[in-house]
């Protein structure tokens, strides 16, 4: 797949533009705080209906704007379709196809997206919430049943912190209610866990290989959940949700203490193991690198493998952070099979037939012009 025309009103810096992209390489030049990472930003919100850089909506809006508007029509194997996001005070408003979704989780995963930037490279060593974002982002564009279950989730865990609260300060001292919240929460945590299992044992499929290319055939990768209670992929969804409701009845009385919901998704993560050895903390920076970059590569090939369409690909001033050898990995693997935006200050130095034939657009002061 890949995004043909994109329109911009009132985004971040940028007023009103309209693009047209060809399905290859496109390269966005401009120096820092021009818009680069804001036209890069559009395109992956349009996709996704939230930003990676920011969770107040409120942001994306032009000063003294009311709303801001992304549109794109995009190109798949069965046709094209066309996408339009408005976000304002009030909200967000997506259409597919001219027709408005209901849920958001009807809208994401139409156009699928795979975002590498440097805080990326923080998902081998950042925190577990960075993880958790990144487990979460990718599923839900291959599984609307997983965004739907996720939204479900929080609002479940919230009521439960909320009661949480209520009891700490004595203000209730009704248990029921409680176990009502932790049966659901077990419920919905249980399929969200089941799905994590499932997607890392694809991802791990991919990514392996992918290392040990990358690596020369000296490194194997290997990934692991750690969840946050004993549960395993070998569990069925019935004993999974038994074990999550056994553990919220022996932890009640700390939770009460501390007035939080102390185990779930929401408090998982993920391990990276090369060569049997935690990569997070005992990994050099490079093979941390090489982590970070194997999974973004993995993403690309999962996707289609779950899909038949290469999702479109946004490299988002990361080549200057890999040396030569991963940039041509990264180069070599994307060349002439998926949509790709590069931004970046300079095309100098980057020695590769990719970016020499690609397009090239100028960015200056939320103004943009296509250069090839």
């Amino acid at each position: 797949m890949y995004i043909e025309k994109l329109s911009i009103t009132n985004y971040r810096n940028y007023k009103k533009i309209d693009l047209t992209f060809e399905n290859k390489v496109n390269v966005i030049l401009g120096e820092n705080a021009q818009g680069k990472t804001n036209l890069m930003e559009s395109i992956y919100v349009l996709a996704m209906a939230k930003s990676h850089r920011t969770s107040n909506d409120k942001d994306l809006i032009c000063w003294d704007e009311e709303y801001a508007k992304i549109e794109g029509r995009v190109q798949k194997k069965k046709g094209p379709f066309s996408l339009q996001l408005i976000i304002s005070t009030k909200g967000k408003k997506a259409k597919l196809n001219h027709i408005e979704q209901q849920k958001l989780s009807q809208y994401v995963g139409a156009m699928n997206i795979v975002m590498f930037a440097p805080e990326d490279l923080n998902i081998v060593k950042g925190s577990p919430q960075v993880r958790r974002r990144f487990l979460d982002m990718e599923i839900g564009q291959v599984s609307p049943v997983y965004m739907h279950d996720l939204s479900m989730y929080q609002k479940i865990l919230q009521q439960r912190n909320h009661y949480l609260k209520q009891l700490q300060r004595q203000r209730v001292k009704d248990m029921t209610m409680l176990d009502v919240l932790s049966t659901q929460l077990s419920e919905v945590a249980a399929k969200i866990v089941r799905k994590r299992f499932e997607f890392l044992q694809l991802l791990q499929k991919w990514a392996d290989p992918i290392h040990h290319g990358i690596s020369r055939g000296l490194e194997k990768l290997e990934i692991k959940y750690k969840a946050s209670i004993d549960v395993s992929e070998k569990l069925d969804l019935s004993k999974m949700i038994d074990v999550y409701e056994q553990k919220f009845g022996k932890i009640r009385d700390r939770e009460i203490e501390r007035g939080m919901t102390l185990a779930g998704p929401h408090r998982d993560d993920l391990e990276f193991f090369v060569n049997g050895r935690d990569v997070q903390t005992f990994g050099s920076q490079g093979q941390q690198r090489t982590t970070a970059l194997s999974l973004k590569l993995a993403e690309i090939e999962l996707i289609y493998s779950e899909i038949g369409e290469y999702p479109i690909l946004l490299l988002d001033d990361v080549l200057s952070e890999l040396d030569d050898y991963r940039q041509s990995h990264l180069l070599n693997t994307i060349q002439g099979k998926v949509q790709t935006f590069v931004t970046t200050t300079s095309v100098e130095g980057i020695d590769h037939d990719t970016l020499r034939q690609a397009a090239q657009f100028s960015v200056t002061s939320g103004s943009i012009e296509k250069l090839k």
